[in-house]
């Protein structure tokens, strides 16, 4: 080992130990702790994988072109993030909940922050394309007591796979989105349309980088949710859709058993009525747990 007063001279042996102790000075100590795990671990791949100078050199390249295909709109290291798994493990380090909790999963770079409060029972599909569906069930504590008054901000994506910031002029602005508050039982319910799996951008580096491990681009079928009560963790998660081709193979590794719902195809029209919707319809009931803040 480098003696921590010494920066030493660099040599394969030693490499990642000079790197660290040149960074001994760092005026943050989180970073040099950041640093020397990422240095340590970089440096051991290195070391294992034994790239040639034109493999490190297309390793930066390929850094390169996800930098530059960044945008206001688009952030393809958060893609590469995803697909690399990293940002769902980050999402369940941050929150770790109490058993009997409902699980997160990641925000997404669809969500949009200003979507309108509307009345319990509201239609999010504005265009009525697609095949109905009436979402219902109730927030609850981790001792299945009901929470009146929790913010539900849901969206989803249509049964073409696209958000409406997507489609933007094709779709109605807010389509599939929406803003709701539990009732004094704690329970919620709207009506959308079954949503479908659909593709992550894969024009860029990260979907030739998918393509060359053999891997798709696609998200199963899913509704994003943020739940929100006064005195209880915030939950940002999805309910995904079984029965989806993509369900065991997500691109970002989303998917998780406990947040799978049943969409419960319904052909009766008095049910359908009583709902106030056509049948035949999708019928999808799931409860969320929040977990109460500490202290």
């Amino acid at each position: 080992m480098i003696d921590e007063h010494e920066y030493g001279y660099f040599t394969e042996a030693d490499s990642a130990d000079v790197v660290v102790a040149r960074n001994r000075n760092a005026k943050d100590e989180r970073l040099k702790q950041v640093m020397e795990v990422i240095t340590r671990k970089l440096h051991e791949a290195v070391k294992e994988i034994e790239p040639t100078q034109e493999e490190w050199f297309a390793a930066i390249m390929f850094l390169t072109q996800t930098g530059q295909i960044c945008n206001d709109w688009r952030q393809e290291y958060i893609l590469l993030s995803d697909v690399l798994g990293v940002s769902m493990l980050v999402d369940a380090i941050n929150n770790r909940k109490p058993s009997g909790a409902s699980e997160s999963t990641v925000l997404g770079p669809f969500h949009v922050a200003d979507a309108p409060e509307l009345p319990m029972g509201s239609n999010i599909c504005l265009d009525q394309k697609g095949e109905p569906m009436f979402v219902h069930g109730r927030i609850l504590d981790t001792e299945s007591k009901p929470i009146a008054g929790a913010k539900i901000d849901v969206w989803q994506a249509n049964d073409e796979g696209f958000y409406d910031v997507q489609q933007q002029g094709i779709q109605p602005e807010f389509n599939l989105r929406g803003v709701f508050r539990t009732d004094a039982d704690g329970r919620y319910w709207f009506r959308g349309v079954k949503p479908k799996y659909y593709p992550i951008p894969d024009d860029g580096p990260v979907g030739k980088l998918l393509g060359a491990l053999g891997r798709h681009p696609y998200r199963p079928a899913h509704l994003h949710y943020i739940v929100e009560a006064e005195g209880f963790d915030p939950l940002t998660t999805h309910i995904f859709d079984p029965d989806d081709p993509y369900i065991n193979s997500d691109a970002v590794f989303g998917v998780k058993e406990s947040l799978l719902a049943e969409f419960r195809k319904v052909e009766d029209a008095e049910a359908a009525a009583k709902v106030g919707i056509e049948a035949p319809f999708y019928d999808v009931e799931f409860d969320f747990v929040l977990s109460r803040k500490k202290g």
